[in-house]
């Protein structure tokens, strides 16, 4: 049973949509939620039923409730097979959560892209007249504990030679695993961070020219190693 904020007349939702950007978000409304000692909610949507999500979107699944655990929200809320507009589950999850501020992000990568033109706060605003909503200007680029800058992630596949995983970006036979990699920025070769989803659980590995750094202990996430091909 999770601990009753102090101040039950703020309530911040955090929404989120796949991509890099999501744990900052969450992030940001922790700090605004340990600030006010008020209940936090974080929120995502989609409009295919989770059964039907695939690896990469189970893994940014997966994340957020391990870090909505780790910053103690009071729910994460999947609002899966939702055909009805964006704004409208928003405004009925704000509704029944007694929401006083969102925090979506802004940024071009996502359904969330209306936000930019203005258009989706006024309508969320019509819906929602009693919230004040956070834009969070994101960028492009993602950077790690260290600070390392990385491009917007690209799906690939890692291969196995020998004793070790080579990177590549087009799906061939004897694929291991599917995920996205992350490149860092500033450099003319494949090094970075390549991040993939196996029996519900995330985990990435570091690529120097092409080449995992280190070993892979978890199975394969390809469903059909052997007909890998099929999967393009």
């Amino acid at each position: 049973m999770k601990k009753v904020k102090g101040r039950m007349d703020e309530s911040i939702l955090v929404c989120v949509y796949y991509g890099p950007n999501g744990e900052r978000l969450i992030r940001r409304g922790h700090k605004m939620a340990s600030m006010l000692n008020c209940p936090l909610y974080i929120l995502t949507v989609d409009p295919l039923p989770y059964d039907e999500f695939d690896a990469e979107k189970s893994g940014y699944i997966e994340r957020w409730r391990e870090l909505g655990e780790e910053c103690d929200v009071e729910e994460f809320i999947l609002m899966d097979n939702e055909k009805r507009p964006t704004v409208k589950t928003i405004a009925e999850v704000a509704h029944k959560y007694n929401v006083t501020q969102i925090v979506i992000g802004q940024t071009a990568q996502n359904r969330w892209e209306e936000i930019t033109k203005g258009s989706f706060v006024n309508v969320l605003l019509r819906e929602i007249t009693f919230v004040d909503i956070h834009i969070v200007s994101l960028d492009r680029t993602i950077k790690s504990e260290e600070e390392i800058e990385y491009e917007a992630g690209v799906r690939s596949y890692l291969l196995k030679e020998g004793d070790s995983y080579k990177l590549c970006f087009s799906c061939h036979k004897n694929i291991s695993y599917e995920g996205i990699f992350y490149k860092e920025i500033g450099t003319d070769f494949n090094n970075g961070l390549f991040k993939f989803v196996s029996n519900g659980k995330t985990y990435q590995v570091h690529v120097a020219d092409d080449k995992v750094t280190e070993s892979i202990e978890v199975p394969s996430n390809m469903k059909y190693e052997h007909k890998a091909h099929d999967l393009i």
